[in-house]
């Protein structure tokens, strides 16, 4: 499991690469925090290109990070879900509060 950032228009990309479940949540959490805390963003956008498996520890990291951009008045988005990513998120309501973007261009644009 690695987490990688980019900065692109005072937007944070997250760019997960692994699971996210209970194995790997407090890591994948303690990276995201502490990036947010350097660079302070104003939205956040989650890159699940590489995510093949999320549960629902994962989905309160994803949760618990969109609340933090929230307090500043930011959002979060996520790009490049896969379909199995995409049902988990669907199931538990995720899509009514961040929105998902084909890819990177189009959610820097939008959101």
């Amino acid at each position: 499991m690695n987490v990688g950032f980019d900065f692109i228009n005072n937007k944070l990309i997250i760019r997960i690469d692994g699971d996210i479940d209970h194995h790997t949540c407090d890591e994948i959490r303690s990276k995201i925090d502490n990036e947010i805390m350097r660079r302070n963003p104003k939205d956040i956008i989650f890159d699940m290109k590489n995510v093949n498996f999320m549960d629902s520890s994962g989905i309160g990291v994803i949760i618990g990070r969109y609340k933090l951009v929230m307090a500043k008045s930011g959002v979060a988005a996520m790009i490049n879900v896969k379909p199995q990513i995409q049902r988990v998120y669907d199931i538990c309501g995720l899509k009514k509060i961040i929105p998902i973007y084909e890819n990177e261009i189009q959610a820097v644009k939008n959101i």
